[in-house]
């Protein structure tokens, strides 16, 4: 783990970013409107007390400092709750599957993937997958990473599509349906992109296959749900379109990145570098045709920026996720797809230039804190 942590931070930049946006060591929003409301404004005892300003002041502080310690605890318990329900449930289940993740590690559904793993601590092999040959997915008629295999018990399973892997296997640890079922809910589908290309679709892919209790249960209303749902979408459906179009915006980017790419993934010798440089020409040249394709702006930093403050906007001040004391599908889809640009100038920009930072570093938080 940290050699994968050198080899995505060179130099010094990571440690930079991360200190310039640490979280304060505050108190959380509950805590602090606990002292603020304890000793904002004179009361009836200050008013028949004026000539000790010093002992009302400190008695103020000692009962606004009693009233915020009480909240600060009660969100820490709280959240320890959640992990712990979140633990208990998952371990009993997790232990009937055996999974292993087929993935370029540098894709951002690939990293969305493991993301939702890492979080519900289920354990899974991982299988990097060669881009070229593709050699070790030619068991599968779907040509396309992620895959996951899924044993359960004597049945093995094959799941495809990103989106599909995450809401298949969130149905199963709040639902405890078998796997084999839950995923005839997710049919494929051929149809035509824009290019006239034949795609395989995937129907209900952001949809969780619970009945009403365990709905409430997870969400506590619609609203929640359908703001999961929209914001899972918007990351495939835009936020993964700006990686590119970023990563690859100039040719010593395109060649940065391509580095990276061979570092992290599976190639050989002579294949790597020729990887290296003719990957970071061609992608270069088709990251323009991507920004023409997807409407973006001349500067692609400024829809990446958008994005993120939009993002960032959604979530909100009164809470650390999408999900409130944890993060969601959705914090984990948009978290998981930034992740591929850790190491890269796009990211580093991304971090001093938008209000992000802090949202990221609470999700990277709560994935290395789940309970293994």
């Amino acid at each position: 783990m940290a050699q994968a942590a050198r080899a995505l931070w060179p130099g010094g930049r990571a440690l930079a970013w991360r200190l310039g946006g640490r979280l304060a060591p505050g108190l959380p929003a509950q805590s602090r409107t606990g002292f603020a409301g304890a000793a904002g404004g004179p009361g009836p005892a200050a008013t028949a007390r004026k000539g000790s300003p010093r002992l009302l002041g400190a008695a103020a502080l000692a009962l606004g400092g009693a009233v915020g310690l009480y909240y600060t605890a009660r969100w820490h318990l709280h959240a320890q709750n959640l992990r712990a329900k979140r633990s208990a449930t998952q371990l009993s289940l997790s232990g009937r599957l055996q999974l292993t993740l087929y993935q370029y590690k540098t894709c951002p559904f690939c990293s969305k993937v493991r993301a939702f793993l890492d979080f519900h601590a289920l354990p899974y092999q991982v299988v990097e997958v060669n881009p070229v040959l593709r050699a070790e997915i030619k068991f599968s008629s779907y040509r396309k990473v992620p895959i996951l295999l899924a044993q359960e018990g004597d049945s093995l399973q094959q799941l495809n599509d990103s989106s599909v892997i995450i809401s298949a296997l969130k149905t199963y640890l709040v639902s405890g349906q078998p796997l084999e079922d839950i995923i005839t809910y997710y049919p494929p589908m051929k149809a035509m992109n824009d290019q006239g290309k034949e795609v395989t679709e995937f129907c209900n892919k952001y949809w969780l296959m619970l009945d009403e209790k365990e709905a409430q249960r997870m969400y506590g209303g619609k609203e929640a749900r359908t703001e999961e749902m929209k914001w899972r979408q918007w990351a495939d459906d835009w936020l993964v379109h700006l990686i590119s179009p970023n990563v690859y915006r100039t040719p010593t980017e395109a060649l940065a990145s391509f580095d990276y790419i061979v570092r992290e993934g599976k190639f050989g010798a002579v294949e790597g570098a020729m990887a290296k440089y003719l990957g970071a020409a061609a992608m270069y040249l088709i990251s323009k045709r991507l920004k023409s394709r997807h409407h973006l702006q001349d500067d692609v930093r400024e829809d990446l920026y958008e994005a993120a403050n939009k993002w960032v906007a959604a979530v909100g001040k009164d809470r650390p996720f999408m999900g409130g004391q944890e993060p969601n599908l959705a914090d984990l889809a948009v978290y998981g797809v930034l992740r591929v640009m850790e190491g890269l100038e796009a990211f580093d920009d991304l971090m001093q230039h938008t209000r992000i930072q802090p949202w990221y570093l609470r999700v990277e938080k709560a994935i290395a804190e789940a309970p293994q």
